[in-house]
């Protein structure tokens, strides 16, 4: 069994150490946000055209689509707790184009529609872009595109095989040698990469979700904060009413973004189960510690591990580091208290060290942690329910901050029965396998996860549950 460069090259303990004292265990992306407005709860009874379950990225996004195609329409959010709160407000920011987690996960499950796919794709990424412009999203919006770095010898002829397809199709990437990915952003890791120049960017998440309700309301979309939905009835015909603690809202459609919570479908229970993900911030680096490291095309970065990490610098300079360890807990809960970690935080830490060891002494300003929704086909699934008058997307497994821009425009489709290029799709078509319940769900995610730890270790060779998961068509996100 062979070693990962984390493993080869640990940084002192004490180094690790240091550099998290004092940190706080709060959400960056939010606690940057200016003042945010207060939002009433649902009290009452209130009617709407469209009511919007959900106001992370996905919810946010279909009012104000809902909104550009029909102004006159009554839209309405009803979100559990603030605005962005969740996911939204705690990824890492990469804004991606693809719809499929990858150009080989979707591959290896539409291969006769990959290159619409791709194209849709990127043409959801260039509306992204122009609907910032347009909209005036202060949204900290850098069209970076990522490097994948091989931080592994075995990961090289991954990279050599990814630049020869990507040339085929005619994909804006780089294949980094050496010295050019050195020359590029300096760490004793990376053994060479493929820079996709435009197929992502970045932004800060919390001020996309803030900008995307600001956008909203200014479109005269009403939003409910401190509103959990307990029920979605749609006993009266043509209607669907949504139901909270506090009141009701009446609408003739909605539109379900819950994201990793309980879906109000029973159909969609076991559809995804959550997965938690860590990450660290770092103070701002001055001049010399930037300077040690380039990073002058500030690329967003992940490496090719199976148990991968993610990282980027935020607009004042600071770093983000994230990924490696993925953590479900039995029974698909979801509670504040998996949220705190040291264990995952020190290795995140000693990591970070690892990859970048001549920032020694710098120290990281948050931590914290949050929940995908994670799907077995590693990407989001659509559909309706209730006769038409209810669409959902959900199972994005950490790649939705751009697709769920496309999520938005597929239900309104789906609501509006408009026949489209994405409604005719199959991706869009057919749902994913369900998880098993507990406790085989809780059985196979733990196996799983180990043996893509296994496969890390030797030298990317997947064993007989991952080739036999591969098969079936079954995934874990790592």
């Amino acid at each position: 069994m062979g070693t990962t460069v984390f493993e080869r090259h640990r940084p002192p303990a004490s180094l690790v150490r240091e550099s998290l004292d004092g940190s706080r265990h709060s959400v960056f992306w939010l606690d940057d946000l200016p003042p945010q407005p207060s939002r009433p709860p649902v009290a009452g009874s209130h009617t709407a055209d469209l009511v919007v379950v959900g106001g992370g990225y996905t919810g946010l996004w279909t009012a104000l689509l809902a909104k550009r195609r029909d102004p006159g329409r009554r839209v309405a959010i009803v979100e559990a707790r603030t605005v962005g709160w969740a996911a939204s407000g705690r990824n890492g920011g990469f804004c991606e184009s693809s719809l499929t987690h990858g150009r080989e996960n979707g591959q290896n499950r539409w291969p006769g529609e990959i290159d619409q796919l791709e194209r849709l794709g990127h043409e959801n990424l260039d509306a992204f872009e122009a609907d910032v412009a347009g909209w005036g999203l202060d949204a900290d919006f850098e069209r970076t595109g990522t490097l994948s770095v091989a931080t592994e010898p075995h990961q090289l002829e991954w990279l050599d095989d990814w630049a020869a397809e990507a040339a085929s199709h005619g994909e804006e990437v780089v294949r980094l040698d050496e010295a050019a990915i050195q020359a590029s952003i300096a760490s004793p890791t990376y053994l060479g990469a493929v820079w996709d120049t435009r197929a992502a960017a970045l932004v800060h998440p919390g001020k996309l979700a803030a900008e995307l309700a600001r956008a909203a309301e200014a479109q005269g979309v009403e939003i409910f904060e401190h509103s959990l939905v307990k029920r979605i009835d749609t006993a009266e015909p043509g209607r669907v009413k949504v139901v909270t603690a506090s009141g009701e809202i009446t609408a003739a459609q909605a539109a379900l973004a819950t994201n990793v919570f309980p879906s109000l479908l029973k159909r969609n229970r076991l559809m995804t189960v959550p997965v938690y993900d860590y990450a660290l911030m770092t103070e701002p680096l001055d001049a010399a510690q930037l300077d040690a490291i380039g990073w002058r095309d500030r690329q967003g970065v992940s490496d090719l591990a199976n148990q991968f990490h993610y990282y980027r610098l935020s607009a004042d300079n600071r770093i983000l580091f994230g990924g490696y360890a993925a953590l479900y807990h039995w029974g698909r809960r979801v509670r504040p208290g998996y949220e705190n970690n040291p264990r995952v935080w020190n290795e995140l830490a000693s990591h970070f060290f690892t990859t970048f060891p001549q920032l020694e002494g710098l120290r990281f300003s948050h931590r914290w942690a949050g929940a995908i929704d994670t799907s077995t086909r590693f990407c989001a699934f659509y559909g309706v329910a209730r006769e038409g008058r209810i669409a959902y997307a959900s199972g994005f497994t950490g790649l939705g901050v751009g697709s769920t821009r496309f999520a938005g425009e597929v239900m309104l489709d789906f609501l509006e029965g408009r026949e489209t290029e994405r409604t005719q799709l199959q991706m869009v078509r057919e749902r994913g396998l369900p998880f098993p319940p507990e406790p085989a769900a809780s059985i196979g995610i733990q196996a799983t996860r180990w043996s893509l730890d296994q496969a890390d270790h030797r030298e990317g060779r997947r064993n007989v549950l991952l080739k036999t998961l591969d098969a079936l068509g079954l995934g874990f996100d790592s």
